[in-house]
């Protein structure tokens, strides 16, 4: 059994490290601040959380320690970096940050004019 605790422990600190890597990539060569602020919010926060699981777990097997604190860090990463991510790119929206040339569409094109036309029912 310790053998194979052992290995889902590398696996995710393996999983969390590369999952970091490619966000950092996503972060550098990535075309504007919409993509890159997704790929530092989703990636970087699973591969945080599975670094945190996995040194949760070799902790928790090696020493017999159970450390709340990673826990709460597990949890709190879990709600605030989605949460953080989506009000940067909705900040930058609304401050006139332009899409990549690239984008194929723009969901929230003319939702100002929508809700002056539905605000008066």
């Amino acid at each position: 059994m310790s053998v194979i605790i052992s290995w889902i422990i590398a696996l995710l600190l393996l999983i969390g490290a590369f999952l970091s890597l490619v966000a950092t990539f996503g972060v550098i060569r990535l075309p504007d601040i919409y993509t890159r602020n997704h790929a530092a919010s989703k990636g970087a926060t699973l591969g945080i959380m599975s670094i945190l699981i996995g040194t949760f777990l070799y902790f928790y097997q090696e020493h017999g320690h159970f450390n709340s604190n990673l826990i709460l860090a597990i949890v709190f990463i879990f709600v605030t970096a989605p949460v953080a991510g989506h009000l940067i790119a909705r900040a930058a929206y609304n401050s006139g940050v332009g899409l990549s040339e690239n984008s194929v569409r723009d969901d929230l094109k003319g939702k100002e004019e929508y809700e002056k036309q539905n605000s008066s029912i």
